[in-house]
């Protein structure tokens, strides 16, 4: 085997892409924080038992597992970052109001969860601890398309659902947890007969009901048919007013609706949004409320936030110019080293050409040089 050969869904990034992969993580951060976010930076690995605990326990098979050598105990490579988050906010923050976080770092999978997706995701995310108001479900969005919209996407749709639907349809059923299992992966899959079989012993309002919600996608028109489908379940309509309510908070925005949408039922407890474009076969962001995420760390405290793959996101959005550099020649000469340092403290870029080298330089381009005319060592363009 060669030895350069890297692990299936594994890829070095080379120079062009680090360097806009680099741009876009700097934008996400600065708009982050011009919303009042405070960067944390949970560590790549902790005890599995941390890792998984509550909500963390769906992500255990994409989760890899080693031995620490100190303690002998079983450390986990994070998956996601969201359970540390809460960690942080619950457990060493411990602030009574609002907290607002975000984070930037490599995540690891044991399988990519995604068609052509890296095992090795750049995840930038953003959480808001503290509120239950549909108020913390508007900003959680708002600064998801707000970043979106900084990274150069376009053309894009948002997608809401709300978990809340299927547990006040299924509330009071009388089932197992694997069936209901089954019943969540039959309304995922849109896979009707299956559903109809798993249901047949429900009560009619919540076996209708769980039918109905397969056909219930599409436009705003959803949200009305949705009010006259569930009419049975009285509950459901407060969640469908929420769902219009966040959308009438945006102007500009395509918003579509998938009410058997279940992915992340585990972990998520209300809204749930997802933002798409053409030239990507899945979600660029996900996001939603997900109040119990904490409870496992001894505060449980309403939360709400979204994730994304800045890997996934560099290859949708349009490839950003080269800032123009300036070439030097190298020569012993202290002007010369002293015009340099200026230029670089200005925030130029100085490739010096190094001695029995050509004037290319593969990454950077240059405009302009620096060359000595009478004695002085000044910018000449190219």
């Amino acid at each position: 085997m060669s030895a350069w050969l890297l692990p299936d869904h594994i890829a070095d990034v080379l120079p062009s892409e680090a360097r806009h992969i680099e741009e876009l993580r700097r934008g996400l951060l600065d708009t982050a924080r011009s919303y009042g976010y405070e960067l944390i930076m949970p560590p790549m690995l902790e005890y599995l038992d941390s890792l998984l605990t509550g909500a963390g326990e769906a992500l255990n098979l994409q989760t890899f597992k080693l031995v620490d050598q100190l303690s002998g105990r079983t450390l986990g490579l994070r998956a996601d970052t969201t359970q540390q988050a809460a960690r942080i906010d619950a457990h060493l923050l411990n602030r009574p109001g609002i907290a607002r976080l975000c984070y930037c770092g490599p995540v690891l999978h044991t399988q990519p969860d995604r068609p052509r997706a890296t095992r090795e995701p750049l995840q930038f995310g953003a959480e808001i601890y503290g509120h239950a108001g549909m108020e913390a479900d508007v900003e959680a969005l708002a600064l998801a398309l707000d970043c979106l919209r900084g990274a150069g996407v376009k053309d894009f749709s948002v997608d809401l659902a709300d978990v809340r639907i299927v547990r006040h349809l299924c509330a009071g059923v009388m089932v197992d947890a694997a069936v209901l299992q089954r019943v969540h992966a039959a309304l995922a899959a849109k896979d009707a007969t299956e559903l109809a079989q798993l249901t047949k012993n429900f009560p009619a309002p919540a076996r209708e009901g769980l039918l109905a919600i397969l056909q219930l996608y599409g436009d705003e028109k959803v949200l009305k048919e949705a009010e006259k489908a569930l009419k049975a379940t009285p509950a459901v309509r407060q969640v469908l007013q929420n769902l219009q309510y966040l959308t009438e908070q945006f102007t500009g925005v395509n918003f579509t609706f998938d009410l058997a949408d279940l992915r992340g039922y585990a972990y998520y407890s209300g809204t749930r949004f997802a933002a798409y474009v053409p030239q990507a076969s899945d979600a660029l962001v996900r996001g939603g409320r997900y109040d119990e995420v904490g409870a496992v760390f001894g505060r449980n405290r309403p939360a709400a936030g979204f994730s994304l793959d800045i890997k996934q996101l560099v290859a949708v959005v349009p490839e950003r110019p080269l800032k123009a550099a300036i070439r030097a020649p190298w020569a012993h000469d202290a002007a010369l080293h002293a015009l340099i340092a200026q230029l670089r403290q200005a925030g130029e870029t100085v490739v010096c050409t190094l001695p029995g080298q050509d004037d290319r330089v593969d990454e950077f381009r240059c405009n302009r040089k620096l060359a000595q005319v009478d004695g002085q060592w000044t910018v000449q363009a190219l």
